[in-house]
């Protein structure tokens, strides 16, 4: 095969795509064997993995994973028996590989090398191996690196000849010494998958005797200047010219060029450092306007010429006080966190274009930054960052906690420390690398070594800022950090009725530096099950499969879009008011959500408004997200969204601007608009002076509700005029009092008593209130808020439910208005409330209200359902109907719909039930969940033996 050999001024390279030889080690035999001095009687194609080459194994039940897991009940769940068989495997853990290797492999390829190379500087660039790489050139061993971050590069210069060589590069996928931990999104099954095999770029390359090794551009904002440092190789003497133009700008700027002589009188390292002024004309790189400028430095000798090119830009990322500032303005973080799922290749990206369309779809969706959750994604990911204007946090690639600890002395203390190096050296010109971590949720004694490490790079290296490692809030601080990504003010206090007035600022008062909010949302929605055939690369949605099908075993195939949807809206309405409340809390510097994307592993974690392939699922699209997720929110503080109509509805406005700029005298105008759209009422509030920063009072919205006689549902609309600048909110509004319904005739009861037999036998009406009553199904527990992560991997930590489906069209609804899922207005029906397991009831048969289950059990739920009942008709709920009417409007006015629809000639149940099944309810145990694993997650470990 021939190899093309390209060249930029005395720059030469070797593409070494394509066909390699190729053999599996299973038993770790190759280096005893001389397998590098014998060819490989398999082949491969890079770049790729094994996986994606279809080598390897094929997954079974005894495959050991790189990952934890938390909930091994599918290994001795009798209904999952089927699931656990060869031909149906189906795992429910994460997304399944086409084929798994755990161990070394062996890549080998023949390239001829030119004579003209012969004096030349000779480089093997591997720019991302998965993970060890041992190499060996003509039979000898050139050594080894370990990098799960940067590229392994080699200097084989000495070890090649004129004409044919051959390349053996030994690839070891095992966690041996150096344990980064088995749940580290770098390397762990749970997200890419732990593959085998050399991605990205793969070439030789050729440079001068005397080279450029190293450049170091350091931004000088208010200097109009950049300080350019480089350590140039060799024993020799040249110029130096620096060359910088623009681009990616709406302006170009070309800077004027500068040069100086170079001369080493040693064979060794020279540091050099030259100033490049950009003057008046200095364009910058922020968010707004991600200004960039090429540089080129080329370095003459009498050896030859060699070149670099490199992209920055002019930025300063700092900190004053609780916010980050960006060349001077105040900065709010808007961000989701990537966790390396990519399905299709079961490795992060290595081209420049996908990592653009990732970044624009966060923008579409208001965010302006992305942490990366224990990995380093590839420098694709910053060139694409810089050329859109995203701000970054890449990590160190570990999560030294399940398995592994950070600071106790073992392997991975001196690996992350030097890994951090070749992280700030490979990247570190990058605009868009803003902010650095070493990992994720370390254990050990890894307070001091993050310590050590955010005081040595805030003095080393002050183009960005650091943490030492992002952490729940049940990690201790870190007294040393530059900036906090720490959770505790997060989440939504829906333990008490939904107000939209309340933010964090108790719990971070006290916080010094700022505070972003760690892994924000991660509210469960239903799997769409319509994503399954777009597995079509190295991994396959099985999980989903195994969902599906269950799902079809307990009769509901034929609801799962409706489950999405529902779950789906709730899942939005709260990742809504989560931002809201972030936005409106005075000094909170940025949140992270874990994610906008799904999460396909730890049990598989649908937290995502749109799919792990950053495709929208059909309840919420951007244009909707960003009217509380932008550079400008408007926002909406209420002290609750439920009123009675003796009432009046006040609404205090403000706005969280942190755009390009200020914008001036701003009037707000607001609308009341019922259900058909129609205008109820409208004005203008009078125009503020609108500065960069949150907590902006704007004025207030007042609405008395005298005139509403009947129970209706009415949305509050802001805007900016002129502006694509809009947020609304739902609110209600029911009597204060209603008319009494007669209930003579029906038997309302709370058990089934001989009376309501004979009702029923007679073929009269039964209204059961099981409210505090029920035996099957007590044990799901059901909050406002959805699942948090997931019920598998939290080990069925509570709520298990991910929103309720409600038949809204249904006439037991035309007196009480609502939608299909539970918006705010359902709390004091939903929250903490009993919910009846009705998974033996006939097949087919559907509640009004059903809540949905955690899709690893998909137990059929319902708090609301009518039935016949031998001759007559009975209406059952589970919702309190009874309690404290008078302080609870909503279930005063559902309790009202109930009767009016029972009394009518509409009460016509279309689906039967035996009694007996209703009997069970108040005397059965419901289908319970062993997760038999004793180990927990991080969370959990105090709770959870």
């Amino acid at each position: 095969m021939c190899l093309c050999v390209t060249s930029y001024a005395q720059n030469k390279k070797i593409d070494l795509q394509g066909e390699w030889r190729f053999d599996i080690d299973r038993n770790d035999v190759g280096e005893t064997e001389r397998w590098y001095s014998k060819k490989l009687g398999d082949k491969i194609h890079l770049p790729g993995s094994m996986a994606e080459n279809y080598k390897g194994d094929d997954v079974t039940l005894n495959t050991q994973w790189t990952a934890s897991i938390y909930d091994s009940s599918f290994f001795y769940n009798p209904r999952l028996e089927r699931f656990r068989q060869q031909d149906n495997l189906k795992l429910p853990f994460w997304l399944t590989p086409v084929k798994y290797y755990v161990g070394p492999a062996w890549y080998q390829k023949d390239v001829v090398v030119p004579n003209t190379w012969k004096n030349d500087r000779v480089l093997l660039f591997l720019e991302r191996p998965h993970t060890e790489t041992r190499l060996w050139i003509n039979n000898q061993e050139i050594g080894m690196q370990n990098s799960l971050c940067v590229p392994h590069v080699y200097e084989i210069g000495k070890y090649l000849k004129s004409g044919n060589n051959t390349i053996s590069v030994r690839v070891d996928n095992r966690t041996k010494d150096i344990d980064v931990g088995k749940d580290s999104h770098s390397i762990t099954d749970q997200t890419q998958g732990n593959w085998n095999g050399i991605v990205g770029r793969l070439e030789l390359q050729s440079t001068p005797k005397t080279f450029i090794e190293n450049v170091k551009v350091y931004p000088d904002v208010k200097g109009k200047k950049a300080l350019v440092r480089l350590v140039i190789e060799g024993k020799s003497s040249g110029t130096i010219l620096l060359d910088a133009n623009s681009f990616n700008c709406k302006t170009t700027h070309s800077v004027s060029p500068v040069s100086a002589s170079f001369n080493s009188e040693k064979d060794g390292s020279t540091a050099v450092e030259l100033e490049l002024p950009l003057g008046d004309e200095m364009l910058l790189w922020d968010e707004f306007n991600p200004n960039l400028y090429k540089l080129k430095i080329s370095l003459k000798t009498k050896q030859g010429e060699d070149v670099k090119e490199l992209q920055f830009g002019m930025r300063d990322f700092s900190i004053e006080g609780k916010w980050f500032y960006v060349n001077g303005r105040k900065t709010m973080l808007r961000g989701t966190v990537e966790n390396c799922d990519f399905p299709l290749t079961g490795y992060a990206p290595m081209d420049v274009e996908s990592w653009e369309r990732v970044f624009q779809i966060c923008r579409n969706y208001g965010l302006n930054h992305m942490r990366f959750h224990s990995f380093c994604p590839p420098e694709a990911a910053f060139l694409a960052a810089d050329k859109i204007g995203f701000y970054l946090q890449p990590e160190g690639p570990s999560w030294p906690n399940h398995g592994s600890s950070l600071g106790n002395g073992l392997p991975v203390d001196d690996y992350l420390w030097e890994e951090a190096k070749r992280i700030v050296e490979e990247y570190g010109n990058y605009s868009c690398f803003t902010m650095f971590a070493i990992g994720n949720e370390p254990r050990g004694r890894w307070v001091p070594w993050v310590s050590k490490f955010v005081d040595y790079w805030k003095e080393t290296d002050k183009r960005r800022v650091y943490t030492g490692a992002s952490v729940g809030g049940s990690w201790a601080w870190q007294p040393r950090n530059q900036y906090h990504v720490k959770a505790g003010a997060r989440g939504l206090d829906w333990g008490a009725m939904p107000e939209s007035n309340s933010d964090f600022r108790a719990k971070i008062d006290t916080v010094k530096q700022p505070f972003v909010s760690h892994e924000t949302g991660q509210w469960c929605v239903f799997p769409d099950f319509t994503e399954i055939k777009k597995y079509t690369g190295v991994m396959r949605a099985r999980n989903f499969e195994l969902f599906r099908d269950d799902l079809a075993q307990r009769g509901m195939s034929d609801m799962e879009m409706e489950f999405l949807m529902a779950s789906g809206k709730l899942q939005a309405l709260c990742y809504k008011h989560e931002i809201e409340k972030t936005m409106r809390t005075p000094d909170y510097a940025g949140f992270q959500l874990l994610a906008l994307n799904d999460y396909s592993g730890q049990g598989t974690a649908l937290v995502g408004l749109l799919n792990v392939f950053f495709e929208e699922k059909g309840y919420i699209n951007a244009e909707q997200f960003r009217q509380f997720c932008a550079p400008t929110v408007l926002l909406s503080r209420m002290d609750k969204f439920v009123f009675t109509n003796d009432e009046t509805m006040t609404a205090k406005i403000e706005v969280a601007h942190f755009g390009e700029k200020e914008l001036g005298r701003m009037p707000t105008t607001w609308k009341i608009k019922d259900t058909h759209g129609q205008i109820i009422s409208q004005g203008k509030l009078s125009a503020k002076n609108v500065v960069i920063g949150n907590c902006q009072e704007l004025g207030m919205v007042t609405l008395p509700l005298n005139t509403f006689e009947k129970a209706q549902k009415l949305n509050l609309e802001v805007s900016f005029e002129g502006m694509d600048v809009c947020n609304n909110w739902d609110f209600w509004v029911y009597p204060a009092t209603l008319p009494e319904v007669k209930t003579e005739n029906v038997y309302i009861t709370e058990n089934i008593d001989d009376k309501a037999k004979d009702v029923l036998k007679n073929g009269g009406k039964v209204l059961l209130l099981l409210a505090g009553k029920v035996e099957q199904g007590k044990e799901v527990v059901q909050y406002m808020t959805p699942a948090f992560w997931n019920t598998s991997w939290f080990k069925m930590r509570p709520p298990h439910t991910v929103g309720t489906l409600v038949n809204n069209y249904h006439p037991v609804f035309n007196d009480f208005p609502t939608d299909s899922y539970t918006d705010v207005q359902w709390w004091e029906l939903v929250n903490r409330g009993q919910i009846m397991e009705i998974t033996d009831f006939p097949k087919g048969f559907k509640p009004i209200v059903q809540p949905i289950d955690t899709w690893f059990i998909n137990r059929k739920l319902g708090t609301l359902f009518e039935a016949k009942v031998g001759n007559g008709k009975v209406m059952v709920t589970s919702i309190d109907l009874q309690n404290n009417l008078e302080k609870r409007p909503v279930a005063r006015q559902l309790y009202h719909s109930i009767l009016n629809y029972i009394n009518s000639h509409r009460f016509t149940p279309e689906q039967s039930v035996d009694l007996s099944l209703i009997e069970d309810l108040l005397r059965k145990e419901g289908e319970r969940i062993n997760t038999h694993t004793t180990d927990a997650p991080d969370e959990l470990k105090n709770i959870i033996n």
